[in-house]
C-alpha cells in the first residue's frame, strides 16, 4: 500500500516539499505519495485529524503551524521540546489499528538541516569556530542545539530585544558555550569577528537588512541566509560588500531538513545533492 505524507501550512502554494520528497522517493525506491495541505487558520488540529483518518503516516509543518504542531504532539523529541516548535510529525496507530489513541511523535529538523548544509555541503566545520546567530525567534531557537552539539568555540545570539536573547542563553546554557546580546554590542568590533554569521531574522523576507555591524564579519568566514530563493538579499549583499567570500542561502538547509524527516519516516537517507542543485538560485 502506498504510504501518504504531506506538508501543511498557510499559505502553501510556494512549497517545494512535494518536489523534494518525491525526488527522494524516486531515488530510494519508496512507495509514497506526498502532497501539500493548506490548513485553515485556527483549524490545524482538525486538518491533521482528517489527514490521519485518511491514512496519513507523517507530516511536515511550516508557517504558521509549528506551535500548533507542538501542542498537538503526544511525544516530543528533545530538539522539538527545546525549540518550542515542531516541523515534522510521525503517526503511530492506536490499539484499534487506526489513529484513535495513537502516538504523534514530533521533532524539529530545521537546525539539523542547517548544520548539515554548512558542514557537509559547504565544507565549513563548526567545531572550534565563533558563530553569530542573528535573531531570537523560532528559526533561531531551532538552530541553537544542533549548533552547540558541534562544539563551536562560542555561539553568540544577537537580537533587537536583549531580554529575548538572554532568555535563550539561559535556556540552552547547559548545552554549550553561548551568550545572548543585542546588536549594539556588535558595533565597532567590540565582540570580535565571527567565522560564521547566520541570519535567522525575518528581515530578508521584507527586503530589509538586520542591524548587524559590518565589523562582525570575517573575510574568510561564511555568511548564511536562512531564507532561500531570494538571491542576494540585503544581508548577503552587506557581507559581500565587506569582503566576505563565502555566501549561502537556505536552499541547502531546506533540502537537508527534508532528508532528515524522510530518513526518520522511511529508514533510508537520500542523496541531497541532486535536489539542492536543481533548486539553487544564483546569488546575484
Amino acid at each position: 500500500m502506498t504510504d501518504q505524507y504531506a506538508v501543511i501550512g498557510n499559505p502553501i502554494g510556494h512549497t517545494k516539499s512535494p518536489l523534494i520528497h518525491m525526488s527522494f522517493a524516486g531515488e530510494t525506491g519508496q512507495d509514497i505519495t506526498y502532497t501539500a495541505i493548506e490548513g485553515p487558520l485556527g483549524g490545524f488540529a482538525a486538518a491533521v485529524d482528517a489527514f490521519r483518518a485518511g491514512g496519513g503516516r507523517g507530516l511536515n509543518i511550516t508557517a504558521p503551524f509549528k506551535l500548533d504542531a507542538f501542542a498537538y504532539a503526544t511525544d516530543l523529541r528533545e530538539r522539538a521540546r527545546l525549540a518550542g516548535a515542531v516541523n515534522a510529525m510521525k503517526f503511530e496507530d492506536g490499539p484499534e489499528g487506526g489513529p484513535e489513541g495513537g502516538r504523534v511523535i514530533a521533532d524539529n529538523f530545521d537546525g539539523v538541516g542547517l548544520v548539515n548544509d554548512i558542514q557537509r555541503n559547504l565544507d565549513s566545520p563548526l567545531a572550534g569556530k565563533r558563530v553569530l546567530l542573528l535573531g531570537a525567534g523560532g528559526a533561531a531557537r531551532g538552530a541553537i542545539l544542533p549548533i552547540l552539539e558541534q562544539k563551536p568555540a562560542e555561539l553568540v545570539i544577537a537580537n533587537r530585544t536583549l531580554s529575548k536573547a538572554q532568555a535563550l542563553e539561559s535556556q540552552f546554557s547547559a548545552h554549550g558555550r553561548l551568550s545572548g546580546t543585542d546588536y549594539a554590542a556588535l558595533t565597532g568590533g567590540r565582540s570580535g569577528r565571527f567565522d560564521v554569521v547566520l541570519n535567522a531574522t525575518s528581515a530578508s523576507l521584507r527586503g530589509e537588512l538586520p542591524p548587524v555591524d559590518t565589523a562582525a564579519f570575517a573575510a574568510d568566514g561564511l555568511a548564511y541566509e536562512l531564507v532561500y530563493g531570494k538571491g542576494l538579499t540585503p544581508f548577503l549583499r552587506l557581507a559581500q560588500g565587506v569582503g566576505v567570500r563565502r555566501l549561502a542561502d537556505g536552499v541547502g538547509m531546506l533540502v537537508e531538513q527534508a532528508a532528515e524527516a524522510f530518513a526518520w519516516w522511511r529508514g533510508i537517507r537520500p542523496d541531497t545533492r541532486p535536489v539542492i542543485e536543481r533548486l539553487t538560485v544564483p546569488l546575484i
